[in-house]
């Protein structure tokens, strides 16, 4: 179909796909439309075809098992069985080394996009605060099996660098020479990407819904339909904009941008549980004095404040910010640094062990300010090592992304900053400083789902 549309429209565009994908921007619209119909349809509808996929996946894992050959993970590089002018790396376990892993980590990352979904079905949940974060494991534990399960008999069966990165599972039936589980693996594949696109877009119509009722984006989209029970116009033109997007840009490129769209929503989370956390609690207001000499005691906590304070609150937000620049400085010297690090590049290895040590002593300095201990069903753990921590992996994975995806990246962000100066700064409910909204202006509660999200 592909090489069809090719023959007829070629767009000569360097950041664009070879050709219209009009096939992707139809299926995007059947997904909308299902989507659009209600809640309880394309939950049926997904129900479906995920039980579908982990049949398929399934029948990957025990039919390709048993053709599993260890030997796959030793491949020695200079095998005279491998073709000529392929780049094998190193060969072995790890052929590509510790960077290649995280290369591939960093765009094989759009997998966990599906997670935010969870978060943001708050409205429809029947018990939100238990059953949300008991999903997210949940699924997070089945996908890992999943995707672990399929990596390893696909590599032990076919040789990494034989693998078709568009089309693995036909690849490596022809190779196989199993014609008969080749279709049936390719309709089920059919069918995960149903799933995939239903995953992915249920929870960008209730994003918009939510953001459109606290004032961030426009008014309009918070618009529910009174019998399908959805916000229409926001699943609409969601579709509509997703689908333009899968029909201009090629795999590679949409991959890349989901990628580096969801590691900044979860560094976003990351550094908003810290925030929240060691944020000053309204009913317990602790009077502090700003001179030097508290600011200095305050950085270690030799106040033994045991609430957050203002003064508190203000150095986690100020230690969040310079840890966040120091990370990003690591992270770059890391990926594109490599060489001056192993020649032992005397400025480059300074300014590694220095942003190093600066990152370290934010943590602990974060770590020494009070918390706000009020009692939630679900909080994050081993705070604030785990949310630095995800801080630093995510700002490290987005730097092993291109600088055409870098430049995607900041264009879209572009296009949020022109709608929220020009918009949102000025009818954001939340950021007026009222705390709740009033029933005249949402149809579902909003209060649960930043809840939830956050």
């Amino acid at each position: 179909m592909g090489n069809a549309i090719k023959d007829v429209i070629q767009m000569k565009v360097s950041f664009l796909a070879e050709y219209p994908d009009v096939f992707s921007f139809l299926v995007v619209l059947v997904v909308t439309a299902l989507l659009a119909y209600g809640v309880k349809e394309s939950t049926l509808l997904n129900n479906l075809f995920t039980g579908v996929n982990l049949i398929v996946i399934a029948v990957v894992l025990v039919s390709v098992g048993i053709k599993a050959d260890p030997a796959n993970w030793a491949i020695d590089p200079n095998d005279p069985s491998v073709p000529a002018g392929v780049n094998i790396g190193a060969g072995g376990f790890l052929p590509y080394g510790v960077a290649g892993v995280m290369a591939g980590a960093a765009k094989c990352f759009y997998g966990y996009v599906g997670f935010d979904c969870i978060a943001t079905t708050g409205e429809e949940a029947q018990n939100p605060s238990r059953n949300i974060p008991l999903a997210i494991i949940t699924s997070l534990i089945i996908i890992f099996i999943s995707y672990f399960g399929v990596a390893t008999v696909l590599t032990m069966a076919l040789p990494y660098y034989l693998q078709n990165p568009i089309a693995p599972f036909p690849r490596l039936f022809d190779y196989l020479g199993w014609q008969e589980i080749k279709w049936i693996v390719s309709i089920g594949a059919i069918f995960s990407l149903c799933t995939n696109s239903l995953g992915a877009m249920f929870p960008l119509p209730r994003v918009l819904y939510a953001m459109s009722s606290d004032g961030l984006i426009y008014k309009q989209l918070r618009t529910v339909h009174p019998k399908t029970k959805t916000p229409l116009l926001a699943t609409i033109l969601s579709g509509i904009f997703s689908g333009t997007m899968a029909m201009l840009f090629n795999l590679h490129q949409l991959i890349d941008m989901m990628s580096i769209g969801t590691l900044l929503a979860y560094t976003i989370v990351a550094v908003s549980v810290l925030v929240l956390r060691y944020e000053q609690n309204t009913n317990f207001i602790v009077s502090t004095q700003t001179k030097s000499s508290t600011v200095v005691k305050q950085l270690f906590n030799l106040t033994c404040l045991s609430a957050p304070s203002s003064l508190s609150s203000d150095i986690v937000k100020v230690c969040v910010l310079i840890y966040a620049i120091a990370v990003s400085v690591i992270s770059s010297i890391l990926v594109h640094a490599q060489e001056h690090l192993s020649n032992y590049n005397k400025l480059i290895c300074t300014l590694l062990v220095a942003m190093t040590v600066i990152a370290i002593l934010l943590t602990l300095i974060i770590s020494c300010q009070p918390t706000e201990e009020r009692q939630l069903t679900f909080r994050v753990p081993f705070v604030p090592f785990v949310p630095l921590l995800s801080i630093f992996v995510n700002v490290y994975l987005m730097f092993q992304l291109d600088a055409a995806t870098w430049v995607r990246f900041l264009v879209w962000l572009l296009v949020g900053f022109i709608i929220y100066f020009s918009y949102g700064i000025r009818h954001s409910v939340q950021g007026s400083g009222s705390q709740t909204l009033s029933e005249s202006q949402l149809d579902i509660p909003f209060a649960m789902f930043t809840t939830v999200k956050l």
